[in-house]
């Protein structure tokens, strides 16, 4: 089955090249910098009016112990109405202002990434999981941007908390804060420490829930599979493991979590209480009096409890490094030089249908070692039909990708009308060039809507006119909806010959210069077969047509059979010729096929 091993967010110091990946993101929130900055200023001033009420309760409190409390009491609790509306009005646009970059920056972010996802080369995805991308652009990312301006804010806050309270602890007593911060620093450090330790099973859940995201996602897009196989169960029983380890892990950080916060209620408490114990000693010497000791407690109590708070936004902004280097992985990944296509192709690369190969060879990125084609030498002429033959594995499938730049060969050249294939813009190329494989992959939307796949701009008159030239208004014209009629997710509400002129037809649209057929009727019945080859035969007029195929009787007529063995080119000719040769492999299979 499956290889259980996902992408996952690997534990990540916080070092200087972390900090300079995340710092790149920030990008991402430029073309918000106003309302960003404003919110920075929203937080700065809730931060600040949250440091004047302590000074505020210590002055009511020092009015009571002289007296005065009557006097005082209107003044001082109109101050506080007046912090406090502050400070409530500059948090709620605070909140709202970080919530609007926030989004707007996900957004653009995640645009980006897909953009360049998609724009990646094929190789790139036979090492990636669709699987572990999606959880790249969905949860990661989400990670990443609640970092990006929530932690941030927060961590601001924090420190403006720290700062600014230390001052008006020093301002209230020089004794008192010197006692206290040889308190807190302890308390501090013991948290960051107990926080390392427990932020790796938050990093087990989230790598277990990847896990299992990639489970359901294959699960559903294979569930024809999983029922024809009858592995329903066994399915349900690998969900179920890989959720019982989240749990199993969730609960054991749980228990961590729950110690951690224990440890925080304790020292801060322990520490206030010492505070408290050290300040009455001073209060009964004379050294401060109650109201400001008063103030200093809870001054105390705001700068330990956010303190402690930095642990938390240490464990994040670890979890933010760790996710900033994986994406950057990807987006260190070199993009295809594609080009939008406009249905207008540059006249500089228009392609006449003229093909040859010259002493073309190759590897696969995944296995460099082993050499799929040996040696290529073929001419393939403008509105030839020529066949590739060959046993299974041959090499046939490579070379139709090869011709669509799928992959590239490093040793060899492949020519278009005498041009190196390198000369073409990739996108124009691959413009001109339709291909019609034997799995063919239809989305989950209506047939208009897959016909037009091949001609973004076409019009209804166009999607119709191509449906009757592939054969498959035949069976359009039966359903109720007509071209509006939902496929289902990959077409799975057709049958194979449907789908098979779903695609020819959208290669009719697509009007293409060469055509690749790789298997195109192999699976199909012999009514879907006749319908198919029909529609094939009419689509093939006028054009360089490349045919991959088994059954040998389908390209009898083709103007030139090539052979393909072990990579290797060893025949070729045209039908009759390579009849007439008394060990010929074609001949071979051909008799083979004939005699089954």
């Amino acid at each position: 089955m499956r290889n259980s091993q996902s992408y996952k967010i690997p534990r990540k110091k916080i070092n200087k090249e972390g900090l300079s990946n995340a710092f790149k993101l920030y990008k991402y929130i430029k073309p918000y910098k106003v309302e960003y900055i404003t919110g920075m200023f929203f937080l700065l001033g809730s931060s600040l009016a949250s440091l004047v009420f302590p000074k505020l309760l210590g002055e009511l409190v020092n009015s009571g112990n002289e007296g005065r409390l009557y006097e005082d009491l209107n003044y001082i609790g109109l101050l506080l109405i007046i912090t406090l509306v502050l400070q409530s009005t500059f948090s709620y646009f605070r909140t709202v202002l970080f919530v609007n970059v926030t989004e707007k920056s996900l957004a653009s972010l995640r645009q980006h990434t897909y953009n360049h996802l998609i724009k990646l080369p094929l190789r790139f995805f036979e090492k990636r999981r669709v699987g572990e991308l999606n959880s790249r652009i969905s949860s990661d990312i989400s990670l990443l941007q609640e970092t990006m301006t929530t932690t941030l804010a927060e961590f601001i806050r924090q420190i403006i908390i720290i700062i600014g309270g230390i001052s008006l602890l020093v301002i209230t007593s020089v004794k008192l804060t010197l006692f206290m911060l040889a308190i807190l620093p302890a308390i501090s450090l013991l948290s960051v420490v107990f926080g390392r330790f427990i932020r790796r099973f938050s990093k087990q859940v989230q790598n277990e829930i990847a896990d299992s995201n990639t489970i359901v996602e294959e699960t559903l897009q294979g569930i024809q599979s999983v029922k024809t196989f009858t592995n329903e169960f066994f399915e349900i029983s690998r969900y179920k493991k890989r959720t019982e380890e989240i749990a199993k892990i969730g609960m054991k950080s749980g228990r961590y979590n729950g110690a951690f916060s224990a440890f925080i209620i304790l020292g801060l408490f322990g520490a206030m209480v010492a505070v408290i114990w050290k300040g009455a000693i001073f209060l009964s010497e004379g050294t401060i009096d109650a109201g400001e000791l008063f103030s200093f407690v809870i001054y105390s109590g705001f700068i330990g409890g956010t303190i402690g708070g930095l642990a938390s936004v240490y464990t994040r902004i670890q979890r933010f490094i760790g996710a900033t280097e994986d994406l950057f992985e990807i987006f260190e990944e070199e993009e295809e030089n594609i080009s939008q296509i406009d249905c207008k192709i540059d006249p500089g690369d228009e392609i006449k249908g003229n093909i040859e190969f010259r002493n073309l060879i190759f590897a696969y990125p995944s296995r460099p070692d082993e050499e799929v084609l040996k040696n290529i030498n073929l001419q393939i002429k403008e509105n030839q039909l020529v066949a590739l033959v060959g046993p299974s594995g041959s090499g046939k499938s490579t070379i139709a990708s090869l011709l669509l730049q799928l992959y590239k060969s490093e040793d060899g050249q492949i020519l278009f009308d005498g041009r190196k294939i390198s000369e073409f813009q990739l996108s124009s190329l691959r413009y001109q060039i339709s291909l019609v494989p034997q799995d063919i992959f239809l989305f989950g939307g209506t047939i208009h809507e897959n016909i037009a796949y091949g001609k973004s701009n076409a019009t209804d008159e166009e999607i119709l006119e191509a449906a009757t030239q592939a054969n498959a208004m035949e069976f359009i014209d039966r359903f109720p909806d007509k071209l509006d009629t939902v496929v289902g997710e990959r077409g799975t509400q057709l049958s194979g010959g449907q789908r098979q002129r779903i695609a020819i037809a959208r290669a009719v649209l697509k009007n293409p210069k060469i055509l690749i057929l790789d298997e195109a009727t192999s699976s199909l019945d012999s009514e879907s077969e006749r319908l198919v080859q029909d529609a094939l035969e009419k689509l093939m007029k006028g054009r360089t047509s490349v045919v991959i195929a088994h059954r040998l009787s389908t390209i009898r007529k083709a103007d030139q059979i090539f052979v393909v063995e072990k990579g290797e080119l060893i025949e070729q000719g045209t039908h009759e010729e390579l009849m007439r040769k008394k060990e010929g492999i074609y001949r071979n299979l051909s008799e083979l096929q004939y005699t089954g």
